[in-house]
């Protein structure tokens, strides 16, 4: 495999660092999902944590090297999965955390970062312009600024599912990964790639926030104008050229999906595997519906990797 930015081994150390909670989360296959989606179907489940998300993993490895060696003040720009996650490995370490975010993003999510004893700075516009004012924080104050994906550590923590998964038995065909900045699919596409390279790895996204994946097809950087799309943690609208030149090498296709398809992937793993998530979460189950001819036959793993979503939209979208 071509070099990424990424180390196995660090990756493997990495796990000696994050707070057990977040590791070793179930993996089950779901046979109830499976006469619906036409094929063997693994569930990775990222969400029976203290914040509901993979992001933890990450923000495990961060906070452990700011309490060691860096400052003690941390910012970063989150939809609310990061912020989160931050908040509580910073809480844990004594860290002070800021975390700066649209008003508009998902209120459950920020409520819990207020919760959990971080600063909440909000700005009138989305995810890229709370990136702008984060980096903003950080020059100003002089304080460790954590930009998701592109921090190699938010990257190598989340990797840390692809060795739990290549160590899984049975084995499997596919992976389908949620595809926003990046840090879950270059983090576990690394893994896989470096460890089980017969395994092939699917990056999914919303086709009302397509940059990553347009720019992976392009294989170069594509910004879009804006996003439209109810999936929020994916809802990125400018890629990171380091992140794409890492998915370049990890990843094997990028795939769009429509967002009737997230409803129907959030209703399925509802109503067989008795499951609430986000609409991140579903995107794999999504690719599968839209395209189960190419599934068929294959045993495919899918990260279901959170469930911070307000209820009042959830019950709207999936219904009650």
């Amino acid at each position: 495999m071509q070099e990424t930015r990424l180390s196995t081994a660090r990756i493997r150390a990495a796990r000696q660092v994050i707070d057990p909670v977040f590791l070793d989360t179930p993996l089950y296959r779901c046979e109830a999902l499976e006469p619906a989606l036409g094929c063997t179907v693994s569930i990775k489940l990222e969400t029976a944590n203290p914040v509901r998300s993979f992001k933890g993993r990450g923000t495990e490895v961060v906070a452990s090297r700011l309490a060691e060696h860096g400052p003690r003040a941390v910012v970063c720009a989150s939809a609310g999965n990061l912020g989160q996650a931050l908040a509580w490995s910073g809480r844990g370490r004594g860290l002070d955390v800021t975390v700066v975010a649209s008003r508009f993003a998902t209120e459950a999510k920020l409520d819990r970062i207020r919760a959990l004893g971080a600063k909440l700075e909000l700005v009138d516009g989305d995810h890229e312009m709370a990136r702008e004012r984060a980096a903003a924080i950080a020059r100003d104050d002089g304080i460790r600024l954590v930009e998701d994906s592109l921090d190699i550590e938010t990257c190598e923590g989340a990797a840390t599912i692809g060795l739990e998964l290549v160590d899984s038995v049975p084995s499997f065909d596919t992976v389908l990964i949620a595809l926003g900045g990046g840090a879950l699919a270059t983090g576990v596409g690394h893994v896989v790639k470096a460890l089980a390279p017969e395994v092939e790895v699917i990056c999914v996204q919303p086709e009302g926030a397509p940059a990553m994946t347009r720019s992976w097809h392009g294989r170069r950087v594509v910004t879009t104008d804006s996003t439209d799309t109810i999936a929020d943690g994916v809802a990125g609208r400018c890629p990171i050229p380091a992140v794409l030149d890492d998915l370049l090498v990890v990843a094997d296709d990028a795939v769009l999906v429509q967002e009737a398809s997230i409803i129907a992937g959030m209703r399925l793993l509802h109503d067989h595997a008795g499951l609430v998530v986000e609409p991140s979460a579903a995107l794999g189950i999504a690719a599968l519906l839209e395209d189960r001819d190419r599934f068929a036959g294959r045993h495919v793993v899918t990260i279901v990797c959170g469930s911070n979503v307000d209820m009042g939209a959830y019950h709207r979208w999936v219904g009650r």
